[in-house]
């Protein structure tokens, strides 16, 4: 017998985003309940919110700023050492960033790369712009699929006509696990496979749940 084809899940996440996050870890889950593989892409906060920064308020406006320098580090170790070192560096830098709340600096950088085994001296590429034209490829890739009005992550998996069906989300709390996320990812599937739809959504009683 062979071994059941699985179905990749492009995956393009912000480790900013604490939302993303959870999703994430969703996706993780997923992999051990269905045939799916998740390959993880970069999209940006920061240029997502380029055109309407000045409206944003002022507080977000900083957030923005910080947002560069993981993003620009997690896109230079990909174009430096192959996309197969997004998960294992998301991870680390999401657990740092949103379990254990640390600050989002250099010393916090250096122990993600460290513990993902990538070289310390990425993090230099928080601070620079080499690899920007990449970043804002990848993320034009994923946000192509959705549209301007979200925000990450954004999923996309072939249909059955052989086109991608992207949506952003699902936004949840906490991560399920087990056959809980099987239904998420079954249901999911579902409504976003039907033409013309668009939304489901209602108001968050609750911030991310991180365990």
């Amino acid at each position: 017998m062979t071994e059941t084809a699985k179905t990749p899940a492009d995956f393009w996440f912000d480790p900013l985003c604490p939302w993303a996050w959870m999703t994430s870890r969703w996706m993780l889950e997923v992999e051990k309940v269905r045939p799916v593989e998740v390959r993880w892409h970069v999209m940006s906060l920061a240029v997502l919110n380029e055109p309407k920064l000045d409206e944003l308020p002022e507080h977000y406006q900083e957030l923005m700023k910080t947002a560069w320098g993981p993003v620009r580090v997690c896109i230079a170790a990909e174009q430096k050492h192959g996309s197969e070192v997004l998960g294992p560096l998301y991870t680390a830098l999401g657990t740092r960033f949103h379990n254990q709340g640390l600050e989002k600096n250099r010393e916090t950088i250096v122990a993600a790369l460290e513990e993902a085994g990538l070289p310390a001296e990425l993090a230099d590429y928080a601070d620079s712009d080499a690899y920007d034209t990449e970043l804002r490829a990848s993320h034009k890739e994923g946000i192509d699929l959705v549209g301007q009005d979200v925000g990450t992550p954004v999923i996309a998996v072939p249909g059955p006509d052989g086109e991608q069906i992207a949506f952003f989300g699902p936004v949840v709390t906490p991560a399920p696990k087990g056959e809980e996320a099987a239904k998420l990812w079954d249901g999911t599937l579902m409504v976003a496979s039907i033409p013309g739809f668009y939304e489901i959504k209602r108001t968050r009683t609750v911030g991310p749940i991180f365990d």
